[in-house]
C-alpha cells in the first residue's frame, strides 16, 4: 500500500507556533500510511518540489495584529509567483490550517480565513477541524479538545509570559494532533479514490 506525504509549512516568531506545528506532525505520523514533512516558511521557500509532491499541505502561522505574520504572508506571496510558473501545481491537494495567539480569541479566525482563502486561490480542498466546540458549559474543561471552539482549523493559545516549553497547553497540542490525523486520513482517502477511479476507468475502456 502506497504512503502519502503531508507537508506542514509554518512560521513561528517565538517558538510557540512551532510547538503546534510539531504536534500536527505527530498527528500525521499517527495516521495510517502517512508521513510528515515539517518545514518552516524559510525552508519551504527553497523546497517547492517537495511541496508539489505532497498529497496535502497544512499551513500554520501565529496571529499578529488580527492576521498571519509578515513572514507567513511573504511565503504566501512568493507561492503565487512560483505556482503560476508551475501551472497551478497545488490544485486538488488537501489543505488545512492552524494558528496561535496570546489571547484566548485573539482574532485567530481572521488568520484561519486568510489561510483558507490562500488555499482556495491555489485550487486546494480545505479540511476543517471536525470537532465540536468544548469548554462551553458548566461541566466543561479547558483540558478538552477544541477548548477554544474553532471549526475552520486548529486554534491554540499561549500565555504571553510563558515560553514554548510551557505554552500552549496540552489540550491545544492534542487538538493540533487531531488535525494532523484528520488531514492525513482525508488525503489518503482521496489518494486511494483517485487510484481506484483511474483503475476503473481503464478497465472500462473497450478496444476500438
Amino acid at each position: 500500500m502506497s504512503r502519502i506525504r503531508v507537508a506542514i509549512v509554518y512560521h513561528s516568531g517565538r517558538g510557540h507556533t512551532r510547538r503546534v506545528a510539531e504536534a500536527v506532525r505527530a498527528g500525521v505520523e499517527e495516521a495510517e500510511c502517512a508521513e510528515a514533512l515539517l518545514l518552516s516558511v524559510e525552508e519551504a521557500g527553497t523546497r517547492w518540489d517537495d511541496l508539489d509532491a505532497a498529497s496535502a499541505i497544512i499551513f500554520g502561522a501565529p496571529t499578529y495584529m488580527a492576521g498571519a505574520s509578515a513572514a507567513f504572508k511573504a511565503f504566501q506571496e512568493a507561492s503565487s509567483q512560483v505556482m503560476s510558473a508551475r501551472g497551478f501545481a497545488w490544485r486538488d491537494k488537501v489543505a488545512a490550517g492552524f494558528t496561535n495567539s496570546g489571547a484566548l480569541a485573539g482574532d485567530k479566525l481572521s488568520t484561519l480565513i486568510q489561510i483558507a482563502l490562500f488555499a482556495a486561490q491555489h485550487g486546494m480542498h480545505w479540511v476543517n477541524l471536525g470537532l465540536p466546540p468544548a469548554n462551553n458549559s458548566s461541566t466543561g474543561s479547558a483540558d478538552e479538545l477544541n477548548r477554544l471552539g474553532f471549526w475552520l482549523g486548529a486554534g491554540a493559545q499561549s500565555n504571553v509570559d510563558q515560553g514554548p516549553s510551557l505554552a500552549p497547553p496540552e489540550s491545544d497540542l492534542a487538538t493540533a494532533r487531531h488535525l494532523g490525523r484528520r488531514v492525513a486520513g482525508v488525503a489518503l482517502q482521496l489518494d486511494r479514490g483517485r487510484a481506484d477511479s483511474a483503475a476503473g476507468c481503464a478497465s472500462n475502456v473497450r478496444p476500438a
